[in-house]
C-alpha cells in the first residue's frame, strides 16, 4: 500500500523512445477495462489515421469495480506497461491522450427542446444556435443528475459533459441538417448528450497526470463505439444497436439513421460469468477465469464441462435480462434496429453470441423482425487502418473508436477558423 501511495507523488518513468526523424502528429488511445488496459498509438494522416504501435497490460480484481478506476495507483502501473510496449513497437513518445470512460453511473441520453423565436422572420446565426444548443445540454445535464440521484437513493452527484451529438433539428416541422439561414418560429433540436461523474472523471485526469500525457478528450465509451463505425459522412443513415461487452460492465448504444439515439449501461460483463463458476464450482477466481476460458479451447476436462455450462447459463439469463431492459428504454423510436454490433472481450463467449441468434429473447421487445448478430470487425472501422499487425479482432474496437474521437478533436481545433457551418456546429457541441 504504500508503494502504491508513493507512485501517485511522482510521474511514471515510461523507457525512453527515440522518436521518429518525421513531422507526423501521434496520437494514443487509452482504453482502461476492467480486464486489461489498451493502447494504441495512431499516426495522423490527410486521408487515414494508422495504427503503428500496440501494447497491452493485465488489470487485477481490485483495479475497477464497475467499468470505474478503483485503484488509481495500481492502474497508472498498468497504463504504464501498455503505453511502454505500444511506443517500443512505433518508435515514438507520445504525449497526446484520449481516454476511455464507462460503468453504470456514465449517462447518455438524448433529449428534444422546443424553442419558440420571438422574432421568427429573422434568419438562424451561428449564435442563435449555440444559445439553443447550450439550453439543450444544460437540460440534459439537470436529467442525467436526476437519474443518478434516484439511483444513488437521493444522493447529489456532480456531472460533466464528456460527449454530445446533434442528432435532428426541425424549423416549423421541417427536417434540416444546416440550419443556418432559415427563417422559422418553432425550432425543434435533438441532442444525444454523455454524462460522466466528476469523481470517475477525476480519476482519468490523474491517471493522464501521473503518465505525463496531455488528455486531448476523455470519451463515453459507447459514443466511442458509434463514432468508430458511422465515420464523418453528414449523410450517414445507419441504423444499429452497439453493445460493448467488457470486463465489468456491457455497455448498449443505438444509432437511428446515422444519429445517436442514448446508451444504457449495466454491471454485468465477462467477469460476472468467472465469478458464476468460481461460485458453483468452489474454484478461486482464476481457476474460474481458465476454465471459462478453456470452453472455447476444448481444454477443459469434459467432465466439467456441463456444470460450467449449467453456471454460465445461470449468468446467461441475467445478462439477457439487462439487455432486454436497457433495450425497452428507448420509448421515442417506433422499432429497434434489426442489426445488432457486438466488440469487446465479453462478446467472445459461444455461449452468448449463440443465445442471442437463437433465443427469442427479442420477442417484446419493439423489433420488425429478428436481429442479426454479428461482431464489429476492425475493417469497418472509418478512417482507421492497422499497420502492426496486432489489432486483429471485436476486442480493439473501443479503443479504435476512442482515436476516433482523437482525430476528430484535433480535427476541430486545426479547422477552427475554416472549417463549414456544420463542423463548426459539432465544434460547439464538442467544447
Amino acid at each position: 500500500m504504500l508503494d502504491k501511495i508513493k507512485s501517485l507523488s511522482q510521474n511514471v518513468a515510461r523507457k525512453t523512445v527515440k522518436k521518429k526523424k518525421d513531422d507526423a502528429q501521434y496520437i494514443v488511445a487509452l482504453d482502461i477495462g476492467t480486464e486489461f488496459v489498451k493502447a494504441l498509438i495512431g499516426k495522423v494522416g490527410p486521408e487515414q489515421t494508422e495504427i503503428v504501435g500496440v501494447g497491452r497490460a493485465h488489470q487485477s480484481l481490485n483495479d475497477m469495480q464497475a467499468g470505474a478506476i478503483s485503484d488509481i495507483a495500481s492502474v497508472v502501473e498498468n497504463c504504464d506497461k501498455a503505453l511502454s510496449e505500444a511506443e517500443e513497437q512505433s518508435g515514438v513518445s507520445v504525449r497526446s491522450t484520449v481516454i476511455g470512460i464507462a460503468g453504470e453511473l456514465v449517462k447518455g441520453t438524448t433529449i428534444t427542446v422546443r424553442c419558440t423565436r420571438k422574432v421568427p422572420d429573422r434568419p438562424l446565426d451561428i449564435p442563435e444556435i449555440e444559445r439553443i444548443i447550450r439550453l439543450v445540454q444544460e437540460r440534459a445535464q439537470a436529467k442525467a443528475k436526476q437519474q443518478l440521484a434516484w439511483e444513488l437513493g437521493g444522493k447529489e452527484v456532480e456531472v460533466r459533459l464528456v460527449n454530445s451529438a446533434l442528432v435532428s433539428i426541425d424549423i416549423d416541422g421541417y427536417s434540416v441538417t444546416n440550419p443556418i439561414g432559415f427563417q422559422g418560429r418553432d425550432v425543434v433540436i435533438q441532442l444525444f448528450a454523455a454524462f460522466a461523474p466528476m469523481i470517475h472523471i477525476g480519476a482519468l485526469e490523474r491517471t493522464a497526470q501521473q503518465l505525463d500525457l496531455d488528455l486531448l478528450a476523455v470519451a463515453a465509451e459507447p459514443f466511442a463505439v458509434a463514432r468508430s463505425v458511422i465515420g464523418d459522412d453528414p449523410n450517414a443513415s445507419m441504423s444499429a444497436i452497439l453493445m460493448d461487452i467488457g470486463g465489468g460492465t456491457t455497455d448498449i448504444a443505438v444509432i437511428n439513421e446515422g444519429g445517436m439515439q442514448g446508451t444504457k449501461m449495466f454491471g454485468i460483463g465477462g467477469r460476472a460469468f468467472s465469478r458464476g463458476i468460481e461460485r458453483d464450482l468452489n474454484v478461486d477466481f482464476e481457476e474460474a477465469e481458465k476454465l471459462k476460458l478453456g470452453l472455447a479451447t476444448n481444454k477443459t476436462e469434459r467432465n466439467k464441462v456441463p456444470a460450467i455450462e449449467k453456471s454460465l447459463e445461470k449468468t446467461l439469463d441475467v445478462w439477457m435480462s439487462g439487455v432486454e431492459l436497457g433495450l425497452s428504454e428507448f420509448p421515442k423510436l417506433d422499432h429497434l434496429p434489426s442489426r445488432v454490433l457486438l466488440c469487446g472481450g465479453g462478446s467472445s463467449l459461444d455461449l452468448l453470441m449463440d443465445k442471442l441468434e437463437q433465443s427469442k429473447w427479442y420477442r417484446e421487445l419493439p423489433f420488425t423482425k429478428q436481429p442479426s448478430i454479428q461482431h464489429i470487425k476492425t475493417s469497418q472501422v472509418v478512417g482507421i487502418v492497422d499497420k502492426t499487425g496486432d489489432v486483429n479482432d471485436h476486442t480493439f474496437i473501443t479503443a479504435m473508436g476512442l482515436l476516433r474521437v482523437g482525430l476528430d478533436t484535433l480535427q476541430q481545433a486545426d479547422n477552427a477558423d475554416t472549417d463549414s457551418i456544420r463542423e463548426r456546429l459539432d465544434r460547439i457541441l464538442r467544447t
